[in-house]
């Protein structure tokens, strides 16, 4: 390695670590600290307290009882789905398909505000069975028992696509011809679909199961919204205002970091140990089969009740920003009047409008961000000869095992003016990190922190697939690294830039977790935050935060409409990370 290799990898890489050590070690450092080092000295009563205070134990136990249920949901809704989408083919598989990712463009914690509407004690549900004589309205159906069957409900039908894909992908890259030696041995479908399928598609079933939990493990906006409020994350958002008196949220934080470090070293462990290895890969063809008419009807039955109930969230949600006042939707099926009054306000009143305009600039700001790291991290892995390259890789993936939720209070400790790395820094430096007094660097940072692994892989990828004899030809005749790198390079991989970016704006823009904890201001809220906050006015609040969070599903859908264009047949990239 030549000196002017070395420094221009010195030039690159160190603006990276610098990043990672202020912005992802330190928070988490810090965390661990304020959490066992208190009054100077090591102590474990906190978490002492998870088991012996009856309060702090029921939160841990709640949120164990709302990661198991909806892994298990999400786990009998995205099975069968996975092996219809696999081993059958039938007409308009393709765009089914397509329509059962649907979910993914809006957090459950909006749609929660127009499922209340839905399945709440006198809501639409309730009065339709009882107009039928189902259901006495003396004695009306609690269908979310008490919130925790509405917060199951939400996160299963917005992560069951990460499980799907999951196990989709796994199902797609079995041996077919180990499910004939089967076949031919005597097995039944049945016995064939236990003993042979499912142990080999298990490494994939793990990797979205592992997600699934954690998601619902650390969701934070679906049971505040559900008033289901005795699970950790929930205390932990109460308790951001005191993060720097009161020790127990650090040490709630610490425990899901712990959680989440052993869950995934657990399937790491049990797929690790298992060998998957399928020697006929390579030659063998698929196991597609063309489904039967009682086979069609099945699947058409099962995706299509599926979707409806999917995209029920997004149908309630609109059916509330359409609605004038409670009293035109009061023991009724459907409002009995509609108006645009609720969008007009959203695009002109001071609560709203800002909202819009702050996530839009927080997300346009984090991509480039996440851009510009996804690059020159990609780069490095890719182009140069690094010793400690995989670590490096390990270090910028990390944050997608971290909950939003943990980068988030860490981040209000460690910048708060009081935490040691602020405490001798001048009152303008203070004022721009200080979450307390303007949040607006740390939700950038958080946001592309917490998105950088899809960028990186989109980047990693493209580089991967793109030869080095072109770069090493443009340097041949003159052209600097950097002239390469925009002239040869970026056009060469243009689909994944597109594909990462599009990716990070569009989790950006309706991030929950960082934006609810982060944005303690109300001039600083992004969109997530501002519904919220109507959402808790005792009158009306709900409806304009309807309309808002609809405003947001269209930037999102215009936003995949728009990447449909620029990457033409190669839109499904964005989900090939």
């Amino acid at each position: 390695m030549n000196w002017n290799h070395k420094h221009s990898v010195h030039i690159i890489l160190f603006p990276i670590l610098l990043f990672f050590v202020a912005f992802l070690i330190y928070p988490l450092l810090y965390i661990f600290k304020a959490a066992f080092w208190i009054d100077g000295r090591f102590t474990l009563t906190y978490f002492q307290l998870m088991i012996t205070d009856a309060n702090t134990r029921a939160l841990v136990i709640n949120s164990f009882k709302l990661g198991v249920f909806v892994t298990l949901a999400t786990t009998l809704v995205s099975l069968p789905l996975a092996y219809f989408f696999t081993r059958y083919r039938f007409p308009g598989r393709r765009l089914m398909q397509g329509v059962i990712l649907v979910p993914m463009i809006m957090p459950p914690f909006v749609g929660a505000i127009g499922m209340k509407m839905f399945f709440g004690l006198y809501g639409s549900v309730n009065m339709l069975l009882s107009k039928i004589g189902v259901v006495n309205l003396s004695h009306p159906v609690d269908w979310f028992g008490g919130g925790f069957w509405g917060v199951v409900l939400m996160a299963t039908l917005h992560l069951y696509p990460i499980m799907y894909l999951s196990v989709a992908a796994a199902l797609a890259n079995i041996d077919p011809s180990l499910e004939e030696a089967a076949e031919n041995m005597g097995a039944s479908r049945f016995k064939l679909f236990w003993t042979v399928t499912v142990p080999l598609m298990m490494p994939g079933y793990f990797a979205g199961a592992i997600l699934v939990f954690i998601w619902a493990f650390t969701d934070l906006g679906t049971p505040l919204i559900f008033e289901y409020n005795e699970v950790i994350a929930v205390r932990i958002f109460r308790q951001v205002t005191d993060a720097n008196v009161n020790p127990m949220g650090y040490a709630l934080v610490v425990l899901i970091v712990v959680l989440t470090a052993s869950a995934f070293y657990l399937s790491k462990r049990w797929t690790g140990g298992r060998n998957y290895e399928m020697i006929g890969r390579g030659h063998v063809g698929s196991r597609e089969i063309t489904a039967t008419i009682p086979m069609c009807t099945a699947i058409y039955l099962f995706v299509g009740g599926l979707t409806f109930v999917a995209l029920l969230p997004h149908i309630s949600v609109v059916l509330v920003s359409l609605t004038p006042d409670a009293s035109q939707w009061r023991l009724s099926i459907l409002p009995k009047s509609y108006t645009i009054e609720h969008y007009l306000t959203v695009f002109t009143h001071e609560d709203t409008l800002p909202s819009i305009l702050n996530s839009l600039k927080y997300s346009v700001f984090s991509t480039l961000l996440a851009l510009a790291m996804g690059i020159a991290i990609a780069y490095l892995l890719t182009r140069k000869r690094l010793p400690f390259s995989n670590l490096l890789d390990a270090i910028a993936m990390l944050p997608l095992a971290l909950p939003g939720i943990v980068l988030a209070f860490g981040y209000v400790g460690s910048f708060a003016d009081t935490s040691p790395a602020l405490r001798h820094m001048p009152e303008s430096v203070i004022s721009v990190i200080d979450p307390r007094q303007n949040p607006t660097l740390l939700l950038i940072v958080s946001y592309s922190v917490r998105r950088l692994p899809y960028m990186l892989r989109s980047i990693y990828a493209g580089l991967q697939q793109t030869s080095v004899t072109y770069e090493e030809a443009s340097q041949n005749l003159g052209a600097n690294p950097a002239r390469t790198l925009y002239k040869i390079t970026f056009p060469l991989i243009i689909a994944n830039l597109i594909a990462g970016s599009i990716l990070v704006f569009s989790f950006s823009m309706l991030e929950v977790s960082d934006s609810l904890v982060l944005a303690m201001r109300d001039e600083y809220s992004p969109i997530t935050k501002a519904i919220w906050s109507l959402s808790q006015r005792p009158v009306g609040g709900e409806y304009i935060a309807s309309a808002l969070g609809v405003v947001g599903m269209v930037i999102l859908i215009g936003c995949l409409i728009g990447a449909g264009r620029a990457l033409g047949g190669r839109l499904g990239e964005i989900f090939k990370i």
